[in-house]
């Protein structure tokens, strides 16, 4: 056996990417590995001739595990998947802030402090001046739209 042989070369690719699938986990290079495989095999009965017919094999092979049994290996092999909140504005909705420049009177926009950093503010249309607490009600663009705290147990700050 030669190594010039097509059918050890394809199968020794398949090894290696399947033997990948340890350093780069996710359930895809096993099935490009798989491929491989199949090709090795059909070129060692005959199947299949040449390099053209080789990779048009594996090409097609690898889309049919890939949409066959992405699924499948992804359950076996797992990975990390965590979904977080993608609408930011649910997550800055009602928290707490402090003004660092005073908001108002009017469409008068003011500075306040929100999760380390200064964001842009307007307020109701009253003055609300600098050290006040005052709630996130929504975003305006870059901006945030905010209203002053009134009770007093929701002090506590939200940075």
């Amino acid at each position: 056996m030669s190594f010039a042989n097509p059918s050890i070369i394809w199968m020794c690719i398949g090894l290696i990417l399947m033997l990948a699938e340890i350093i780069i986990p996710g359930g895809i290079v096993i099935l490009l590995g798989a491929a491989c495989l199949i090709v090795a095999g059909a070129l060692a009965l005959g199947v299949v001739e040449g390099i053209i017919q080789s990779m048009t094999l594996w090409f097609i092979a690898s889309m049919v595990l890939l949409l066959g049994f992405r699924q499948v290996t992804q359950r076996l092999i797992g990975g990390y998947s965590h979904v977080d909140n993608t609408d930011e504005e649910f997550d800055i909705y009602n928290k707490v802030a402090v003004v660092i420049q005073t908001i108002g009177p009017g469409q008068q926009a003011g500075r306040i402090a929100f999760q380390g950093s200064q964001w842009s503010a307007l307020g109701d249309g009253t003055e609300i001046v600098v050290g006040t607490k005052v709630r996130i009600i929504c975003r305006d663009n870059i901006g945030l739209v905010v209203e002053p705290l009134i009770d007093p147990q929701d002090t506590e700050l939200s940075d």
